[in-house]
């Protein structure tokens, strides 16, 4: 289900979409839903490597806030150059997500 959403934007921001739009032949809403959707995901990332980094939440919690895999939070915060905090407890976590995989 969509719903509209109005925002004010700069002419040169309306411009460059609408020429985005006319090359990839879609209409605005198109690209404008897909640029909020790639700010959202990389949104959910970065808050989750800050709670990761500042010790707030487990791996697979982390994981489950940016909406990936656990795999991939490890390739995350890899190239972040977070350092891994992993012990029993966080093992244990991460199984039980494994399994409801």
């Amino acid at each position: 289900m969509s719903e509209v959403v109005s925002a004010r934007l700069p002419k040169e921001m309306v411009r460059f979409i609408e020429e985005i739009a006319r090359e990839e032949r879609v209409d605005k809403s198109t690209i404008l839903e897909r640029a909020l959707e790639h700010y959202l995901r990389e949104w959910r990332i970065n808050k989750a490597v800050e709670l990761y980094r500042d010790g707030l939440v487990t791996l697979s919690r982390a994981a489950e806030i940016a909406g990936v895999s656990i795999w991939e939070m490890i390739d995350v915060l890899a190239q972040k150059k977070v350092t891994l905090q992993y012990g029993v407890e966080d093992f244990e976590e991460d199984l039980k997500a494994l399994e409801q995989e």
